[in-house]
């Protein structure tokens, strides 16, 4: 599995500021702010993102696309859960993966295969089938917000 310590800081950092959010290193064997899932999965609390070395970078990059989906307004209300709906949560599977594409030493190919090391369940098996051919849908939903282009199965990077 991947983890934050595997690859740079800064660089996610960078990429989660184009979105208007903050990446937060808590320090190693603390607890980590807004943690859904607790142990070493990553946090989110507002505009705020919370991660350990020993945080999958899946999982940062997850929690991370939940509150890259929602309007500034409302990503100020959210604290440890995001999800607002079943779509949002498929379109949120297939942004992490693109925001692996956007990261040095990173790529879909590894967060798709760390989905499935993690445990995500998919009607195809994997997380490769699902993004690859059983995704349509999240597609069109992060194509209509600007975030993804559907066409070019591509991440629209924030101006």
């Amino acid at each position: 599995m991947l983890t934050l310590a595997d690859i740079d800081f800064d660089a996610v950092a960078a990429l989660l500021a184009g979105y208007g959010l903050q990446l937060h290193r808590i320090d190693d064997g603390q607890p980590i702010p807004g943690s859904y899932w607790g142990e070493c999965e990553a946090g989110l609390i507002g505009h705020n993102v919370y991660a350990r070395g020993d945080t999958p970078v899946h999982s940062l990059l997850h929690e991370a696309a939940h509150l890259i989906v929602l309007p500034p307004e409302r990503r100020a209300q959210v604290h440890t859960d995001a999800t607002d709906s079943i779509e949002e949560e498929d379109a949120v599977c297939v942004l992490q993966a693109l925001l692996g594409d956007a990261l040095p030493g990173v790529g879909r190919d590894r967060v798709l295969a760390d989905m499935d090391g993690w445990g995500y369940t998919f009607r195809l098996g994997s997380a490769r089938a699902y993004f690859e051919h059983d995704s349509d849908i999240a597609w069109q939903w992060l194509h209509v917000r600007g975030l993804a282009d559907a066409q070019a199965r591509a991440l629209s990077l924030p101006a």
